[in-house]
């Protein structure tokens, strides 16, 4: 499934007192901004089950996110259900998200999905691409 122009973002989460602590169980945590804008995605859409994020080779930092529609999970694919949304991450993506925050951000001059992600060793200017 193609992606559908919504935009991402990479967040490195540098300074040891920025780093959140997360719940070991979970792959990926939903700010409430994240969670309301899933719902209204989800709710244009009612043939999918949820949000798939995935990684890629993209990039000057090398890898980037990718969110597409979900229609089905793949038997190796993680799920995580928070607040009434499902996320389906890659199977590829995986041990890249783990302990990552999903955020949302809208401002007067964009809007898009934030990934505050602790594994990140760079980003690149854009902050579009990151490597592990």
């Amino acid at each position: 499934m193609a992606a559908f122009g919504v935009r991402a973002s990479v967040r490195a989460v540098v300074n040891l007192k920025e780093k959140r602590r997360f719940p070991s169980r979970a792959a990926l945590i939903l700010t409430p901004a994240a969670v309301k804008r899933v719902k209204e995605l989800l709710t244009a859409k009612p043939v999918c089950i949820g949000l798939k994020i995935g990684v890629r080779s993209r990039g000057c930092s090398g890898l980037t996110y990718t969110i597409d529609y979900a229609e089905e999970k793949s038997k190796l694919d993680e799920e995580v259900i928070q607040d009434g949304v499902r996320v389906i991450i890659d199977q590829k993506a995986q041990l890249t998200l783990l302990g990552t925050e999903m955020d949302f951000v809208d401002s007067k001059l964009s809007s898009g999905f934030v990934f505050n992600n602790p594994n990140i060793k760079a980003t690149c200017g854009c902050g579009e691409s990151f490597s592990v």
